[in-house]
């Protein structure tokens, strides 16, 4: 998302990532890679739970969960994924957010 945030930004998105993980190590990555996004600590799967996002030790830990919440606060899109490397493509998402406009 980093490397296409501008065509986020042109259709009115706001990307934050919700990471499992405290404070500490979420603003550190986030000034190491120099993320041009917002990063919420959620090292105790508070905000996971309430989107139901999968935890599974088998394989490392939190599933990643991927949402578009609209304008009017409800969920447009949402993908539970099946494995770590299971993310929507860049170019989905944008074609999601353009059929919101």
């Amino acid at each position: 998302m980093k490397k296409d945030i501008r065509q986020f930004t042109d259709r009115q998105a706001q990307i934050v990532v919700i990471a499992p993980h405290g404070t500490a190590k979420v603003k550190a990555y986030w000034e190491k890679e120099n993320l041009p996004f917002i990063g919420i600590p959620d090292s105790d799967g508070t905000l996971g739970k309430i989107y139901g996002q999968e935890w599974n030790l088998i394989k490392l830990g939190r599933m990643p969960a991927l949402f578009i919440i609209d304008q009017k606060g409800s969920i447009a899109f949402a993908q539970y994924a099946k494995n770590m490397a299971d993310i929507p493509e860049n170019s989905e998402l944008l074609d999601i957010l353009e059929g919101l406009n």
